[in-house]
């Protein structure tokens, strides 16, 4: 097994082991927050459990995608499976989205026609604070699992985590003020918190769109690779470098220009130096190279 299949194989298993973490999560936060809101008298607290509820099929989603991008490449998928990931990262991104755009859609109708409610009791607003910290402490346990990882994916599902946290931060917001006699902050507080959402996943979504489009590198990400091609031993320089995204993985097409003097067998040989020191210093794939004689 070489290293990339390493990373591959250790990539899967934290991405599955920390989603199967946030489905605990979720479905325990559900259960919670949907019978203490029906006993105290809480419609917030009802709907942020019926909010942990949908986040439930972004992990599943994530599941799926985290065992089919491991597949090795076939008969119709040369270069693996990858860009399940990628497309993962997109319907989190778009769920995200709606979830801020919802937000938004209600809260400003409450402040444009705001409605009375009815008293709640204070259980309502300790089970909202944990489920707050429950939800926090999720984001950031997954957020280091992905930055570990270096999977995009499931960077895109530890912010949705932190969605759900900013929105127990509105319930309890909302509870507060509905015992202190200001519902209106539930509404403001909504409003706040849904444009962030929305941007997050207006963010995630544009990303990974631009990643399916076959995307290149950063600057610097290219500026590696080419001074790493140019200091290979023979390698006389490069032109036509190309990169393009394949998940969290990198393709790169290049012209590696050598002696012109020298045998096929010398050409090919300091091309695929090349390509092996590339591939040992970036995540990448796969390397095309075409050797030109100068």
């Amino acid at each position: 097994m070489n290293s990339l299949q390493s990373d591959s194989v250790e990539k899967q298993a934290a991405g599955k082991k920390s989603t199967l973490v946030s489905v605990a999560v979720n479905l325990a936060l559900t259960v919670g927050q949907v019978f203490t809101g029906l006993i105290s008298g809480s419609q917030g607290l009802i709907a942020d459990g019926i909010h942990s509820l949908t986040d439930l099929v972004a992990d599943f989603v994530v599941l799926l995608a985290n065992h089919h991008s491991s597949k090795d490449a076939d008969e119709d998928h040369r270069y693996g499976h990858q860009r399940y990931e990628t497309a993962a990262s997109l319907f989190l991104g778009v769920s995200l989205l709606f979830v801020g755009v919802g937000m938004l859609w209600s809260a400003g109708q409450k402040i444009v026609s705001p409605t009375a409610v009815g008293q709640i009791e204070i259980l309502a607003l300790y089970v909202a604070l944990g489920a707050l910290v429950a939800k926090e402490l999720l984001f950031r346990y997954m957020l280091i699992v992905a930055e570990r990882a270096r999977s995009s994916m499931l960077v895109a599902n530890a912010w949705h985590a932190r969605s759900d946290a900013a929105s127990s931060l509105v319930v309890a917001l909302g509870i507060v003020g509905a015992l202190l006699g200001y519902p209106i902050l539930d509404s403001v507080g909504a409003l706040v918190v849904g444009l962030m959402i929305a941007r997050t996943g207006w963010n995630f979504s544009w990303e990974a769109l631009h990643d399916l489009m076959d995307r290149a590198v950063s600057l610097e990400e290219h500026q590696k690779i080419e001074k790493i091609i140019q200091s290979t031993p023979g390698v006389k320089g490069c032109h036509d470098l190309r990169t393009r995204k394949m998940g969290d993985l990198i393709l790169v097409d290049v012209h590696i220009e050598v002696d012109g003097n020298e045998t096929v067998q010398v050409g090919h040989d300091i091309a695929q130096e090349a390509a092996n020191r590339v591939l040992a210093s970036l995540p990448i794939l796969n390397v095309m190279t075409h050797v030109d004689p100068v």
